[in-house]
């Protein structure tokens, strides 16, 4: 079922969005080689748990953690532990909080040190496929429309698009109708309308789209790199606020 969400609903998920934003800053400047994903994941803890909100992923069918920690070839869900992150990897940060009852969502691929010319352009990529898709989110087009956009953006550049997961709607619950795919045609699949709260989130591999999973992890079959970028969007009546990030939209 779509919910969507009154002006007092959005405020609460401009609430969780701005803070949420604050606490991924955090952790993405503490993205040091040598530190620990375990660390990071303290970082995001206490400052969420600080601030009275609640890391909707600990616990969340078992998983372990405040924050996923996703090393290089791992495209999501990568669990925080004890080993350093070398100088070189990228890592992909992915956090989702509840304040007062309603939730944001946002995720962040970085660079750890010094990385690769080549790596460097596939975060620049997925960040660049969220506000390609972004561009689409108004009311009137559809659902396809985002997806198509992610997929053209990452396909022009020589990279694939991760089939086998999507993005989703987003409120109450950390995940709600409806799924918001990466891939996509142009002009199908349901219209946007005004209300509706969307989790918007390019996952962009350097070799093939196809991933296999162990245990949580998601990672590419291939071994190559993967890039993440998410935000939580809002649909108005006029252009789409990105309720993760204060100076878009807002």
């Amino acid at each position: 079922m779509i919910t969507l969400k009154t002006a007092e609903q959005a405020a609460k998920m401009r609430a969780a969005g701005h803070l949420l934003e604050r606490v991924m800053e955090a952790v993405c400047s503490a993205a040091l080689p040598g530190v620990t994903t375990g660390h990071l994941n303290k970082i995001a803890d206490q400052m969420i748990r600080d601030a009275g909100a609640v890391p909707s992923s600990y616990g969340y069918k078992g998983f372990p953690a405040s924050i996923c920690t996703s090393v290089n070839s791992v495209v999501v869900h990568g669990i925080p532990g004890d080993e350093p992150v070398l100088e070189g990897s990228i890592i992909g940060l992915d956090c989702t909080i509840s304040l007062d009852g309603w939730q944001a969502d946002m995720a962040r691929t970085v660079a750890v040190g010094r990385i690769s010319k080549e790596a460097e352009r596939l975060i620049a990529v997925a960040e660049r496929c969220f506000f390609e898709a972004l561009a689409q989110c108004r009311v009137g087009n559809r659902l396809g429309d985002i997806g198509h956009a992610v997929q053209a953006c990452a396909e022009s550049e020589g990279f694939s698009v991760v089939r086998a997961l999507c993005g989703h709607g987003i409120g109450r619950a950390m995940h709600e109708d409806p799924e918001v795919s990466n891939v996509g045609e142009a002009g199908r699949g349901m219209r946007l309308r005004p209300g509706m709260t969307l989790a918007v989130e390019p996952m962009i591999n350097m070799g093939g789209y196809e991933v296999t999973v162990n245990g949580w992890d998601v990672k590419t079959l291939d071994g190559s790199l993967s890039a993440h970028y998410e935000n939580t969007v809002l649909i108005t009546h006029g252009a789409p606020e990105v309720l993760t990030m204060k100076a878009v939209g807002a």
